[in-house]
């Protein structure tokens, strides 16, 4: 009749050589060496303050932001994205600021972009600045070694007293 086929079963095949087996480690056993990853830890997504969104206040993060709605306060981030529907109403303070919509107020960054629909009013305080053609700014630019230090800037020039008549 009908014969069973060892073709499914579990272990080794007719004809196939078979392998010895290592014998478990025991549960002792410590590695060698210790594994550390080398490779980069994941950099967590920026923050986004979406279009419909009012903020009066002050934000602070050491990571990424991105506005697209009203801030009316200040934002110190390490990476500051003002999206084209943003308005910023404060101060803004980050290691990289890329401005492509509206602030009034200060911007002090180690490297600052003004995208071609940025519109700035206020001074800007940087190491790096990059303006592309189209952008609108009206205030004073400033480079600083350190644009970030908590001070206020040190005028270029400071304003003799002159004697009264």
């Amino acid at each position: 009749m009908f014969s069973k086929s060892r073709i499914n079963e579990p272990g080794p095949k007719a004809g196939a050589e078979t392998i010895p087996q290592k014998a478990p480690e025991p549960a002792t056993a410590k590695p060698a060496f210790d594994y550390v990853s080398s490779a980069p830890k994941a950099k967590p997504p920026a923050s986004v303050l979406s279009s419909d969104l009012t903020i009066t206040g002050n934000v602070k993060t050491s990571g990424d932001i991105q506005v697209e709605g009203v801030v009316e306060g200040d934002i110190r981030a390490h990476l500051l994205t003002v999206g084209e529907s943003a308005t910023i109403k404060g101060e803004i303070v980050a290691d990289d600021i890329v401005v492509n919509g509206r602030v009034i107020g200060r911007v002090r960054g180690l490297k600052v972009r003004l995208t071609s629909t940025a519109r700035v009013e206020g001074d800007i305080i940087h190491k790096t600045i990059a303006i592309e053609s189209g952008a609108h700014f009206e205030g004073s630019v400033q480079r600083q070694e350190d644009p970030l230090a908590t001070g206020a800037p040190k005028p270029a020039i400071a304003p003799s007293a002159s004697p009264g008549k």
